[in-house]
């Protein structure tokens, strides 16, 4: 695996922390700007809306860009506004740099799959893929832990100063590691936007992309409102947050790093029994959350069944969109966060409903139940052969594109 690979997880380690460093800090974020913990819970929907507006758009307009100079000037761009937000005034403010920063992150993140992807062959994509998503993993293990234990001690905007500072080895590393080429090196004219829209709209990618936000959208619900869930719902203290958050980082760098050595050679059955078990282990969480050992075990087993899964649907896009080399990443990227930004709105109503801390979990299982329906839906429309035709068999059905 080229050394590259493994700067772009970095760089994605600093930005994942800051993506999901909220989900510790929420409560402190609420307490000092003087809003609802809805309120601080929309921050992560914030960051998710950026996310999704900006890949494509990001990927489109850098896509004759060097790629260094892309990923370098989205990295800088991300420094400054955490800057920002570690002296903003206001709720507004910090919202508006979270809108900002995700701009940059999606720009990266549309960026940096695609060179992850462009620099290996067909047989490490999934493995490529994985470790680009392996420093989100690592952030849930080390970054957002150090951003709670940081915001406990010192407040939030500690944690917003450490985001930045980590930022700037990985601004290094990507100036010392990353080639200069423009698209995908190969000196080929790039693909005509109009072509790569086709591949990427197509009947065979839309099922796939739905059922991506939605696993996404299950996993931001809860995780997002895992802080109140523990403290207030389980009985656990506000020591036990970072732990927890470590054990579900612990969880999803295992998922990813499973789902990275499998995923290229059985996609299907990647996702379909993972997202089988989410649904079940959402609800098992809703349920045991006033155990505190049984909710304890349940959070690192979700965490690597969420994240597993989610890089077996990434891997899934980029194999399926080789037609669409640019905004392949992107709207990887743009499904990804379109479920971090409904998970953390739907949880957020779950609780000013009155329903109570486990609201958000409940949700989850529901959304899971969703993206099971859509994957058996176009499971079954594409079992159902056209006149004369011969039924196809499940690798063909594969092949096809099908969940």
């Amino acid at each position: 695996m080229p050394i590259a690979v493994y700067v772009l997880g970095l760089a994605v380690f600093a930005q994942g922390t800051s993506e999901f460093m909220l989900s510790g800090l929420v409560s402190g974020i609420a307490a000092d700007l003087d809003v609802s913990l809805s309120a601080a819970g929309l921050l992560t929907s914030a960051f998710a809306v950026g996310m999704v507006v900006g890949a494509p758009l990001m990927a489109l307009s850098s896509r004759t860009w060097p790629r260094r100079r892309a990923l370098l000037l989205f990295l800088a761009v991300f420094v400054a506004v955490h800057v920002v937000g570690a002296l903003s005034p206001s709720y507004e403010v910090l919202l508006v740099t979270r809108f900002v920063g995700a701009l940059a992150n999606a720009g990266f993140w549309a960026v940096a799959l695609t060179t992850a992807v462009s620099m290996v062959p067909d047989r490490l994509k999934g493995r490529a893929a994985a470790v680009v998503v392996g420093g989100v993993t690592i952030a849930c293990v080390v970054g957002v832990p150090a951003g709670a234990v940081l915001g406990e001690r010192w407040g939030w905007r500690s944690a917003f100063w450490a985001v930045a500072i980590v930022s700037l080895p990985a601004v290094l590393a990507v100036l010392r590691s990353i080639p200069g080429g423009r698209g995908t090196d190969t000196g080929a004219a790039p693909v005509p936007v109009r072509d790569e829209l086709r591949a990427l709209t197509g009947p065979r990618l839309r099922p796939v992309l739905l059922t991506m936000a939605l696993v996404q959208g299950a996993t931001f619900c809860t995780f997002s409102y895992l802080e109140p869930l523990l403290t207030r719902e389980t009985g656990l203290g506000a020591g036990w947050v970072p732990v927890s958050l470590a054990l579900f980082g612990a969880g999803s760098f295992a998922g990813v790093t499973v789902a990275g050595r499998i995923a290229d050679a059985r996609p299907v059955a990647v996702v379909a029994t993972g997202m089988t078990a989410l649904a079940l282990g959402w609800a098992a969480l809703a349920l045991a959350a006033g155990r505190p050992a049984l909710a304890l075990a349940l959070i690192p087993l979700l965490g690597m069944l969420a994240f597993g899964t989610g890089t077996a649907l990434i891997t899934r896009v980029l194999g399926l969109a080789s037609g669409a080399p640019t905004l392949a990443g992107a709207f990887s990227t743009t499904a990804f966060n379109l479920g971090a930004t409904v998970g953390p709105w739907a949880g957020g109503l779950a609780l000013d409903a009155g329903f109570g801390y486990r609201a958000p979990v409940w949700v989850s299982a529901l959304l899971m139940v969703l993206a099971l329906l859509v994957a058996a839906t176009t499971t079954a429309k594409g079992r159902r052969p056209r006149a004369g035709e011969r039924r196809p068999s499940a690798v063909h059905r594969s092949a096809d594109g099908r969940l």
